[in-house]
């Protein structure tokens, strides 16, 4: 496996404790817009959501989108590295990639639905990406006091508060129908919900955002994460940090059909149905999933 070396003349050390420094910051915030706690100056922190096409925004996405950006470009500048994150893309006249080798995705609020209803199931993400395919992540989860970080070929590792760091590792549970699928409560519709149907593993854990929910694999309380766009497609910020970390803690995250994600492509949507597992039964996940699928789409077909 390839192993990360350097980063545009920086050591692989410097830029994770950047990354992990921004996570832990991010959390900070995130966790007083969550309990209402007033600003530094003492004025309140309203939440001011806003109700957009892709789900609601809020004052907490928009400051620490802020926060993380304002830090980068004053450590990097913006000559070596690119910066894409939800306000970022929607601030371009037309969807396209960002041309520099090294760029940063970030996700300031991963799971706001969540973050709204008080779940606590909410997290933050920041993604080192080259040549479309991720480097260095960090996924922090501001009620569980843990940030969960990865280098490629580096391993994966799960932090706390005091600085301490341990290495994580998937679950070695290798039978389909000993799995746990850890779903959200809420983004389900018929066609998913056909295909959990169906599935051999018949366990399920809900747990918000795409962050928790590989955490929950990498803590083990989980083996499998799906994706199945319909109307509307996860983005690039919400699958790059999660599934570096996944892999590197001896995980798989592809396609349905095996290939695996790109990220900074031009179009953010990552389309069709996609696959986190412990990876011990990945291509047989990936099989039945194809399986399904397509009968389902052959029975819609003949009703039509």
């Amino acid at each position: 496996m390839e192993t990360l070396q350097s980063i545009a003349g920086h050591s692989v050390k410097d830029i994770l404790a950047i990354a992990r420094s921004l996570g832990w910051g991010s959390a900070d915030i995130l966790r007083a817009f969550y309990r209402g706690e007033p600003d530094e100056d003492g004025t309140n922190r309203p939440l001011q959501i806003q109700d957009k096409k892709d789900g609601p925004v809020t004052a907490a996405d928009l400051a620490v989108n802020r926060y993380v950006l304002d830090k980068l470009n004053a450590a990097l500048g913006t000559e070596e590295f690119g910066y894409l994150s939800e306000e970022t893309y929607k601030a371009k006249a037309a969807p396209e990639s960002l041309p520099q080798e090294w760029v940063w995705i970030i996700d300031p609020l991963d799971g706001t639905r969540d973050f709204i209803d008080k779940t606590g199931e909410y997290a933050f993400h920041l993604a080192l990406t080259r040549y479309g395919r991720p480097v260095l992540t960090v996924v922090a989860c501001p009620e569980l006091e843990k940030l969960y970080y990865a280098t490629l070929g580096g391993g994966a590792f799960v932090e706390t508060r005091d600085g301490n760091s341990q290495p994580i590792q998937v679950s070695n549970r290798n039978r389909l129908e000993d799995l746990t699928v850890v779903v959200s409560r809420t983004h389900r519709d018929g066609r998913f919900n056909h295909l959990l149907q169906k599935l051999p593993c018949q366990n399920q854990l809900a747990v918000g955002s795409v962050g928790g929910k590989v955490a929950a694999i990498v803590d083990q309380r989980a083996d499998i994460y799906i994706s199945l766009s319909g109307k509307s497609a996860p983005k690039d910020w919400d699958m790059a940090a999660p599934e570096l970390i996944l892999t590197e803690a001896g995980g798989s995250f592809t396609q349905v059909n095996g290939e695996p994600l790109k990220y900074n492509q031009g179009d953010v949507n990552q389309w069709g149905c996609l696959i986190a597992s412990n990876g011990a039964c990945h291509t047989e996940l990936c099989a039945e999933s194809i399986k399904i699928l397509a009968e389902l789409d052959r029975t819609e077909q003949n009703r039509t």
